[in-house]
């Protein structure tokens, strides 16, 4: 499936505790981000019909859907993935998923190694390395402490980046700073035309972790420790 980008562009990011709405239409961006917790289902909606309004668009101009693909919060992430998918299965548009620690090394442009760090909660962190001099992925997307994080075999210098660093800036292997994108970062990743852009009903999100979360049992034993 194509993604026509001739037609508005709509970006949905809420894989942290903000809602990020973006749309590119004609040359022009509009945007939405705001913190809001844990009311990303009652206010994502409203939020994005007022996006469109502000663009003179209403949801039937749409021609393609970004997503924030994870990892990142369960729960948020399912809540962007179901918009975006009722969206593009109502109208049959295509969908394009973007994944987020991709989306957070874009911000260090220009940087052999960069190290893409998110915090995953539970005292461990969602990482991955990249090269963002010729956009490579040097690893998989992993979840693990700060303090188990090594440098890629080889490497003696690197930067890093995400929010990760507010937390466990001094456990994390290098230096870096806590930047996090926003859905217009998502829109301008899918614009440059390196994401494929699929069915909305072959979508998928990225957990990385095999249990999303703890039992209560496993929670008082960490507490515990």
């Amino acid at each position: 499936m194509n993604a026509d980008f001739s037609r508005p562009v709509l970006a949905i990011d809420t894989s942290t505790s903000y809602l990020s709405l973006a749309i590119f239409s004609q040359g022009q961006t509009w945007s939405h981000h705001e913190e809001v917790g844990t009311k990303q289902s009652a206010l994502i909606l409203p939020a994005l019909d007022a996006l469109l309004k502000q663009a003179s668009l209403s949801r039937q101009d749409l021609g393609c859907i970004v997503y924030a693909q994870g990892p990142g919060a369960f729960t948020g992430l399912r809540i962007g993935l179901g918009v975006a998918q009722g969206l593009a299965l109502a109208q049959n548009l295509p969908l394009i998923g973007i994944d987020c620690l991709e989306a957070i090394a874009s911000l260090a442009t220009n940087e052999a190694y960069v190290l893409a760090a998110s915090d995953a909660r539970m005292g461990e962190v969602f990482y991955a390395w990249f090269n963002t001099q010729n956009l490579t992925r040097l690893s998989e997307d992993m979840v693990g402490k700060a303090q188990d994080i090594a440098l890629p075999e080889g490497i003696t210098t690197a930067t890093g980046i995400g929010n990760a660093y507010n937390v466990y800036a001094e456990q994390l292997p290098v230096t870096g700073r806590s930047d996090m994108p926003t859905a217009v970062d998502y829109l301008n990743l899918a614009l440059s035309g390196r994401f494929e852009a699929t069915d909305a009903s072959a979508v998928h999100l990225r957990y990385v972790r095999n249990k999303v979360a703890l039992t209560a049992i496993e929670q008082a034993a960490r507490k515990t420790c």
